[in-house]
């Protein structure tokens, strides 16, 4: 082997090193013979590096996974004969091997295994049991092989070719491993249960190290054996034993796990389930309280959960096949472990209390099937809520400053929680209100001297009950006396509390969220509108000192204000003054810190816009407010436009450009306020937008930081064509020449959608501009289309994919908006290159979104020119090009019609062929008949049938004939 190579498999060698070892790794896997250096390596131990043997296991593993096929049975044989002397090897080392090393040797055994098994190598497991015996280094091996090989055959978290393909269920590596997993319950597994049980019995008490790794192997294998070679009194009493050995209790959790979770008849699952909950209870495993080694409680969490949720599936299956009595007496056995539940449920870990949510979900599931709830299970539902309101309390050592995984990981247990909070609400929404209300009303009379978790908690159970109780459209003001008088009541506290005062962050921002989602409280009590729109304005929220609550009032502010515009009349113009100071434009160069970042901003000026347009003032004094709002915007940005021009150094140019780009987005976040019902016209307010564009525009022709501006003018014109309409259309001329001056693949991908936007809204009206551009524009397109790239680069790839797609979906907005007039008056030449480039868009790239669009822009110009006064020589085109490619276009090897897009391309192919039919008639069935379709060598019936279905009326017999 290459020595110097090797040298590069240390991790702490240096780059080149490792690339060396890289490349010869390479030139050994697609080398004939070099795995046999390795076999050789491997079995006379020649290595004592870790890395290098590594290494030659991976080059083994390679062939077998890849080449086994090619190899003689001498080669074969050799390879067999390497792994079992290497096998016996590990018993006589003085040292063993690493653990990577071990698990890698396994891989390769059981990739043999998967290859040979069924054909060559029917004693595998046979071979291994005799090599290792009882041997500890050898038992450890056959443990890890046995791993191995299940991951092979059965792996959960493999997705196996079977479950990855939707067109063909059932693969060939599918059936391969069923018929594995037959042969082997046929002629070893007893005898592996056997060694199993042996290696168990053997080291129990003196390894627990091999006796874990044993008990994991019966688990991974439970699921798809025979469950009486397992589930019976040998095995179980061993495992029971082992529950209460400390070093062993964990993993003979994990296993009973597994028997509990094997599929069987509900009556024998429930006798086997009772069974084990008796020995279980009488070895003292219930009794929560006197344990405190949370890893092992969290794995028992999980059992019982199992075993619980088992005896739900049981009693399901009973209820469906009308046993009544046997479903009696399972409900009886899952109320007994109801106790056992809350106790997890309630535990101060939250591992424990997650792993047992699962039985606690299901539970409920059936108390909402029963017809009436006894006392007890009555009592089991109030005790599961209180467990629930108790556990959503966060803990004193979450980190709401600087939130890391621990933290996260409680958010994700809280919305478990929720979950159960919405099945209480299912079962019993009477006593959820009543529950939440007693906490609320306790915790709000005396918040000042309440731990901020209570607080908080209290607050989220309100919050939390918007969603559990079910209404339409949040009106939880109306309806239901009851419910809605509860609720009303405890808005009022919370807002008159001066709980918003709180000095704690996920207080006041729960105390946002609560109002906010509860804002039809306001339309039935407006005269707290005041007191909560101060609250957002001060430093309780927008002016807080923590940055997290500003930027999220900063989003519910604008939401309050949207849903409640049509009580905010009495406070527009308190509120603008108040909020004018966060709207200003924080320049790069004074090292200013401003309150809010750019994207808090926007919420602010959409909120401003809102404010403004939604008010019932007159369109003049409208305008007077949007020009003060916007004008400061358009001088700030005549300023920092002249200093960016001037601006050498990159870094503060970038500075500049944002900040540019930010004054045009905020600007445009204003007009999201109009409607079809408050228009700009209406609002007298196309003047200062029009004033906004002429101030922007200019920013077009800056040639530094060119993608940056472009990209927001951009957005701000396409905000402007909604609003203004016909008003927009002067500039579009000098701003469309702006945007094709040296332009990439990416702006013109994003500079079509614009004028796409224009010829859909305006069509005729703007026919004389597009006739101007279409060329220039196509130019534009074909110059970068034409750029040559590099073969391997993906990414210029897609950008010309994208392109592409968006200059055929330009053509199609043309055509689609009847203004075929702007292609036909651009030459003779040009519209033959125009069509040719939509042909070859249909056949040649084997991209099923642009050929979709391709037949759709064919069969418009079909229908538009197709007839016998269309222009000169375009019902030649239509035979010599346009009928051809719906032919050429599916007999591509690449149109995969198990493809949805494919599908749809399809279907308009047979579209523009039908079109072609209705515009030609009779002479398009002749030319098909005698001159088209014999020229592919079709037979004559085939013709006969392909016509008769293209002449039917109705499209779809048509459509469906060309798929088949």
């Amino acid at each position: 082997m290459d020595e110097q190579a090797l040298l590069g498999l240390n991790p702490n060698a240096d780059a080149d090193f490792r690339q060396r070892a890289l490349a010869y790794f390479e030139q050994l896997k697609i080398s004939q013979d070099a795995w046999q250096v390795c076999a050789e390596a491997l079995a006379q131990s020649i290595y004592s590096d870790d890395h290098i043997k590594f290494f030659c296991f991976q080059v083994l593993e390679h062939q077998v996974k890849f080449k086994y096929s090619e190899l003689t049975e001498v080669q074969q044989q050799l390879i067999r004969e390497t792994l079992i002397t290497w096998l016996q090897a590990q018993m006589l080392n003085p040292q063993p091997e690493k653990t990577f090393i071990r698990n890698k040797a396994a891989q390769v055994f059981a990739l043999l295994f998967v290859t040979e098994y069924l054909t060559k190598w029917p004693k595998f497991f046979f071979d291994i049991l005799s090599v290792v015996d009882l041997n500890p280094r050898g038992v450890d091996m056959y443990l890890r092989i046995l791993m191995a090989v299940d991951a092979e055959l059965v792996d959960r978290d493999v997705v196996h070719t079977s479950e990855a393909s939707y067109y063909f269920p059932l693969t060939l590596e599918a059936r391969r491993n069923t018929l594995l997993k037959d042969t082997m319950r046929e002629q070893c597994i007893p005898s592996l249960v056997e060694s199993w049980y042996q290696i168990l019995q053997n080291y129990q008490y003196n390894n627990s190290e091999l006796t874990c790794q044993c008990l994991e192997v019966v688990g991974a294998y439970v699921s798809w054996i025979d469950l009486s070679l397992i589930a019976n009194e040998r095995f179980i009493n061993m495992l029971l034993g082992h529950m209460s050995v400390e070093v062993l209790r964990e993993e003979a959790c994990d296993c009973l796990f597994e028997i509990v979770n094997k599929g069987m008849d509900p009556i024998d699952k429930t006798k086997l389930v009772e069974s084990l909950c008796q020995v279980l209870q009488s070895a003292g495993l219930f009794s929560i309280d006197q344990e405190d080694d949370v890893d092992f409680l969290a794995r028992f969490s999980k059992l019982v959960n199992g075993m619980g949720q088992a005896l739900i599936a049981s009693w399901t299956k009973l209820i469906k096949n009308g046993d009544m009595k046997s479903a009696q007496d399972t409900l009886q056995a899952i109320e007994a472990k109801v106790a056992l539940m809350l106790q997890l449920l309630i535990h101060e870990d939250d591992d424990i209390s997650s792993n047992i949510i699962g039985f606690c979900y299901d539970y409920l599931h059936i108390l909402k099937q029963l017809s009436a709830l006894s006392d007890q299970q009555k009592a089991n539902v109030e005790a599961i809520m209180l467990a629930v309101m108790k556990k959503l309390t966060y803990d004193e050592e979450y980190n709401f400053e600087n939130e890391g995984e621990d933290e996260a990981m409680f958010v994700e247990y809280r919305k478990q929680l929720k979950l159960l909070l919405d099945r209480l609400a299912q079962v019993s929404p009477e006593l959820l209100l009543a529950s939440v209300r007693r906490v609320f009303n306790t915790t709000l009379q005396n918040w000042q001297t309440t731990r901020f978790m209570e607080v908080e908690v209290a607050i989220r159970l309100l919050y939390m009950l918007a969603e559990a109780l079910p209404v339409s459209h949040g009106a939880h003001f109306s309806g239901d006396v009851t419910k809605a008088t509860a609720l009303q009541d405890m808005m009022r506290t919370l807002v008159t509390s001066g709980v918003s005062a709180y000095q704690h962050t996920s207080v006041t921002l729960e105390f946002f969220e609560t109002v906010v989602r509860y804002e039809k409280f306001f339309a039935v009590e407006p005269q707290h509108i005041p007191t909560v729109l101060m609250a957002f304005l001060d430093h309780r929220g927008l002016r807080h000192t923590s940055p997290k609550v500003r930027s999220r009032t900063a989003y519910l502010f604008s939401r309050f204000v949207k849903s409640l515009n049509k009580q905010m009349n009495p406070f527009i113009e308190d509120v603008l003054n108040r909020i004018q100071d966060l709207m200003e434009l924080s320049p790069p160069e004074n090292g200013y810190q401003a309150l809010l970042s750019s994207d808090d901003q926007l919420f602010i000026y959409e909120t401003a816009g809102v404010l403004i347009v939604n008010s019932e003032y007159s369109a003049e004094r409208k305008q007077v407010l949007m020009r003060n709002l916007l004008t400061p915007l358009m001088d700030k940005f005549k300023v920092l436009l002249e200093k960016l021009m001037m601006a050498q150094d990159e870094d503060r140019q970038m500075a500049l450009a944002d900040c540019l780009n930010h004054a045009v987005g905020f600007a445009s976040r204003t007009s999201k306020a109009f409607s079809n019902k408050q228009t700009v016209k209406q609002c007298g307010c196309s003047e200062v937008y029009l004033d906004c564009l002429q101030t922007f525009l200019p920013a077009l022709s800056c040639p530094l930081q060119k993608e940056v501006l472009r990209s927001g003018v951009r957005t701000f014109l396409h905000r402007m064509i909604i609003c203004l309409e016909e008003e927009v259309l002067p500039f579009i001329p000098s701003a469309s020449e702006h945007m094709l001056k040296d332009c990439e693949a990416k702006d013109l991908q994003e500079f079509i959608p614009l004028i796409n936007q224009i010829t859909a809204k305006f069509k005729t009206q703007v026919s004389p501009f597009l006739q101007q551009m279409f060329m220039p524009l196509l130019h534009a397109i074909f110059e970068v289309l034409l750029l040559p790239a590099e073969e391997n680069d993906q990414s210029a790839a897609l950008e010309k994919q994208m392109l592409r797609r968006s200059y055929f979906a330009f053509l199609q907005t043309v055509t689609g908006s009847g203004m075929s007039e702007v292609i036909a008056n651009q030459g003779a030449e040009n519209v033959e290159r125009v069509l040719f480039t939509v042909i070859q868009g249909a056949v040649d790239y084997p991209d099923p979104i642009a050929q979709k669009t391709c037949f759709i822009i064919l069969s418009k110009l079909v229908e538009l020119w197709g007839g016998k006064d269309g222009p000169v020589g375009f019902a030649d085109f239509v035979y010599k090009h346009i009928v051809p490619a719906c032919f050429l276009a599916p007999l591509k090897q690449t149109f995969d019609l198990a493809d949805a897009q494919t599908v749809l391309a399809l279907s308009e192919c047979a579209v523009t062929l039908k079109t072609i039919h209705l515009k030609r008639g009779p002479e398009c069935i002749q030319y098909l008949q005698q001159e088209y379709l014999p020229s592919l060598q079709v037979a004559p019936e085939i013709i006969q049938e392909f016509c008769q279905a293209l002449q039917q009326p109705d499209a779809k017999v048509f459509k469906n004939y060309l798929k088949v």
